[in-house]
């Protein structure tokens, strides 16, 4: 290879080098400002993690474990700001909780929307890792759709959608923000799942009515439809007809539910509802929010190879 090649190749790795840099800086410059470092004491101790500015009120973003069992701490940002904040509402199912910080002193962040985020797309973790104030990671997106347990009581139920990135992330990531390369907000850092692997709860629309509903209520109300399944193949003349490959095959229904007084039997295939498609439980889970409860769920099944359209009316679930 002649030295004028070498040169070249070497130039044009500078280049990208600095065009990553430029973006990650960028990101870092946007983001920093509105990203707390918190602190909480509760009866199992002292704690700490980080938040998200999402508003111009003083309205903060964390991960729900972060301030479990707090009512109350305090919030520190890069410009030296220190302030008390009171904890609005918690969602330990989606691993969310929105604060209120007592001076509202930083720009709030713009939120994304994750479900526009590629495999391999830049994203830039900001937090406050083992105490050390105003870290920035950057990677990539490394994998989508992953699910995340959550309980909440006696209730289990699946984080969907989550982000898996390995942008590093460590304890006190926690409640940190996810951004794109735009710096926009797509995630909040939620979990350290193992060397190099990090996850996020997404940014997404079912997220949004989420934060929502904290902010205003302070609780997330869910809906309830009484019905188990589990995702398999449609049949290759369905696939062909509709384009969709799976559906949910309901191996259990509640007696007295609202998917029982519908007319939902065992075995059936539920292929959409409300309009959306039904590939598996979390399909059917990110439509079982506070809107739905109520309210008429046009539910379409596949019952021995032909569509049966059904309406069920989804009741709040108890905690």
């Amino acid at each position: 290879m002649d030295t004028e090649h070498t040169e070249h190749i070497e130039r044009a790795e500078d280049a990208a080098l600095d065009a990553y840099s430029r973006v990650v800086t960028g990101v870092a410059a946007g983001v920093l400002p509105s990203v707390a470092a918190l602190s909480v004491r509760t009866a199992r101790g002292a704690g700490a993690g980080s938040a998200v500015t999402i508003g111009p009120d003083g309205l903060l973003l964390t991960s729900a474990h972060v301030v479990q069992g707090a009512g109350h701490g305090s919030a520190a940002f890069g410009d030296g700001t220190e302030t008390r904040f009171r904890v609005v509402g918690a969602d330990p199912l989606s691993d969310l909780a929105v604060l209120r910080a007592e001076q509202a002193t930083v720009p709030p962040v713009t939120l994304g929307d994750a479900d526009g985020l590629r495999i391999g797309q830049l994203v830039v973790a900001v937090g406050n890792p083992m105490g050390l104030a105003g870290s920035v990671t950057a990677g990539v997106v490394s994998g989508l759709g992953r699910s995340l347990p959550a309980r909440d009581g006696r209730l289990i139920r699946l984080i969907e959608d989550v982000i898996q990135t390995d942008a590093a992330l460590n304890p006190g990531n926690s409640g940190g923000a996810l951004a794109d390369s735009a710096g926009r907000v797509v995630g909040v850092n939620t979990a350290v799942a193992g060397y190099g692997l990090g996850l996020a709860v997404p940014i997404n629309p079912t997220t949004r009515q989420i934060i929502a509903d904290l902010t205003t209520t302070g609780r997330v109300r869910r809906a309830w439809l009484g019905v188990a399944g589990a995702p398999v193949p449609l049949p290759p003349e369905i696939t062909e007809r509709t384009g969709q490959r799976r559906g949910l095959r309901v191996v259990e229904v509640v007696p007295g539910s609202p998917a029982g007084v519908a007319g939902i039997y065992l075995g059936d295939i539920i292929v959409s509802a409300g309009g959306r498609s039904v590939q598996d439980g979390q399909g059917l889970q990110r439509l079982m929010l506070g809107p739905a409860i109520g309210t008429r769920l046009a539910v379409t099944l596949l019952r021995k190879g032909a569509f049966v359209d059904v309406v069920a009316v989804p009741t709040e679930l108890a905690r």
